[in-house]
C-alpha cells in the first residue's frame, strides 16, 4: 500500500495564492495559543495557558482568603484533582462549582452554603480577569507578536478587510492594530460609553474595507449597564462580560452579544471567495465547531485552514509527541469534509487523506530561504558511514511544518510583504 505524504511545497504555493489574491475574502480565527506566542529573544508579554492559569488560580485563591476558609477551599481543590485526575484544569474546576451552586440550596456541600460557593466562584473570575489584563506590563508593542501581525495588515493589499476572529479576552491584537494605527471595527459605535450594535456585527455592507475584530468569548472591558441593559465597552476592566471557560460557556454562547458574533463567523464563510485560517485555536469548542461545519457543508466556495498545535510532552518524558493522527477528535471532522485541512507539524488532513509532511524534491541553494519560513527539515545521519572522518547527511525530505507556530505563521506573512514589495519593484524596472 502506497504511503500517503503532504508536498509542504505545493500546499504553501496554494496558501500563497490564496493570500496574494486581493479579492479573496481572508478570516483568522485565533485561540488561545496565540496569546501564549513570543519572539525569539526578545521578552514578549504572554497570556497563561490553562494550566499555568490553573496553577495560579490555585496559588491566589488559597494567598487571599483568611486562616478560616484557607482549609475549606484547599480541600475543595485537593477533591477536585483527586476526582477530575487527567481532566483537571481551570475549566473543569469552575463547571463543577458551578453545578454545585446551581443544586446546594439550603444546604452546606463541602463546608459551604450557597453564598459561599459565589463567593469562591467571583473570586475565580477576579483572579481570570486580572491574568488577562496583560497590556497594562506591555512598555514596548514591538515586542509583541501580534504588532507584527498588524503590521501585515497594514501592508496588505486587499479589496476587503481583514476579520479576525478571537476567543482571547485581552487586548494583544487591539495594541498591536492601534500601534500600526489601523482602523478597526469591533462590535461597538459611540465614544462616550461605546455600546455594542448588532445590527452592524451582522451587516457585511457596514465599513466593508476596515479589518473587523470581532471577540467571540467576549473581552475584559465589556459590561452590562444595568440603567439602559445596554453592553458597553469601557477600557477600566471593570466588567465581567465574557465567557469564562466551563460547562456553561455554550448556554452563555447563545446569549447578546456572543449570538452576533458567532453569527457573524457563519455568514462570512458563507460570503464568495472565503478562506478562514486558524491558529492557536485546539478545536474544543463545540459550539463554534457547530457553526464553522455548518457553513462549509453549505457553501461551496469557503474553505478551513487550520494551523493545528499537536506538538506536546508526556508527562517526565523529554520527547516531542504528535496527536494529529487518526485518533484525534479532528480526524473525524477532517475526513468528513474536504473543505476543512488541518495542518499539524509533522502531518496534515488534506483532502480528506491523512499524510506525513514530506518535500519530494530536495530545495536548491536559491529555494532554501523561503522553505525555511513554513518548512524544517530532518537531517539523518547515514550510519554506514560512522566510521568515517566526513559523516555523510542523508536527505530524506521529512520535517516539521511549523506555520502551527503563531509566531512563525506571522513570520511568514510578513516575508511576503518583502517579496511582493522586491517582484513589484523588479516589475517597474523592467517597465522601464
Amino acid at each position: 500500500m502506497t504511503e500517503i505524504t503532504h508536498d509542504p511545497s505545493e500546499y504553501i504555493k496554494g496558501i500563497y495564492s490564496i493570500l496574494i489574491n486581493s479579492k479573496k475574502r481572508i478570516g483568522f480565527l485565533f485561540g488561545a495559543g496565540t496569546s501564549q506566542a513570543k519572539k525569539d529573544g526578545i521578552k514578549s508579554i504572554i497570556v497563561p495557558a490553562i494550566h499555568e492559569l490553573t496553577r495560579i488560580v490555585e496559588e491566589e485563591v488559597l494567598k487571599e482568603k483568611d486562616k478560616e476558609d484557607k482549609p475549606i477551599y484547599k480541600e475543595i481543590i485537593d477533591s477536585l484533582k483527586e476526582d477530575l485526575k487527567g481532566k483537571y484544569n481551570i475549566e473543569t474546576m469552575l463547571s463543577i462549582l458551578e453545578q454545585k451552586h446551581l443544586i446546594i440550596g439550603n444546604n452546606n456541600l463541602n463546608g459551604l452554603n450557597k453564598s459561599g460557593f459565589e463567593n469562591l466562584i467571583l473570586l475565580i473570575k477576579t483572579i481570570i480577569r486580572k491574568r488577562m489584563s496583560v497590556h497594562s506590563e506591555i512598555i514596548d508593542c514591538d515586542t509583541q507578536v501580534q504588532t507584527d501581525f498588524s503590521r501585515w495588515i497594514g501592508k496588505a493589499d486587499r479589496t476587503f478587510g481583514i476579520e479576525i476572529f478571537t476567543t482571547n479576552y485581552d487586548y494583544l491584537f487591539e495594541i498591536g492594530l492601534e500601534h500600526h494605527e489601523i482602523g478597526y471595527y469591533d462590535g461597538f459605535s459611540g465614544s462616550y460609553k461605546p455600546f455594542f450594535n448588532p445590527e452592524s456585527v451582522e451587516d457585511f455592507k457596514y465599513l466593508p474595507f476596515q479589518t473587523k475584530l470581532w471577540k467571540i468569548h467576549g473581552s475584559i472591558g465589556w459590561y452590562i449597564d444595568k440603567k439602559t441593559e445596554k453592553i458597553i465597552r469601557d477600557s477600566s476592566n471593570n466588567g465581567e462580560i465574557f465567557i469564562f471557560p466551563s460547562v456553561f460557556k455554550y448556554k452563555d454562547s447563545q446569549k447578546q452579544p456572543y449570538i452576533s458574533l458567532l453569527d457573524r463567523l457563519t455568514n462570512f464563510l458563507k460570503q464568495d471567495d472565503t478562506v478562514l485560517f486558524t491558529c492557536g485555536y485546539s478545536f474544543n469548542d463545540e459550539h463554534i465547531n457547530g457553526r464553522i461545519l455548518s457553513a462549509l457543508n453549505v457553501d461551496k466556495n469557503a474553505h478551513v485552514i487550520a494551523l493545528y498545535w499537536d506538538e506536546y510532552k508526556n508527562e517526565g518524558s523529554t520527547e516531542l509527541s504528535y496527536s494529529l493522527n487518526k485518533e484525534s477528535h479532528l480526524y473525524k471532522l477532517a475526513t468528513s469534509n474536504s473543505k476543512l485541512s488541518v495542518l499539524g507539524f509533522r502531518s496534515a488532513i488534506i483532502g480528506r487523506q491523512l499524510g506525513n509532511w514530506k518535500l519530494r524534491k530536495e530545495p536548491d541553494k536559491d529555494e532554501t530561504p523561503n522553505v525555511n519560513f513554513y518548512f524544517d527539515e530532518d537531517h539523518h545521519t547515514d550510519k554506514s558511514d560512522e566510521l568515517n572522518k566526513e559523516v555523510s547527511v542523508k536527505w530524506t525530505g521529512e520535517g516539521k511544518f511549523i506555520l502551527p507556530d503563531f509566531t512563525k505563521l506571522v513570520e511568514f506573512l510578513n516575508s511576503m510583504i518583502v517579496e511582493n514589495s522586491l517582484s513589484n519593484a523588479i516589475r517597474k524596472d523592467g517597465i522601464k
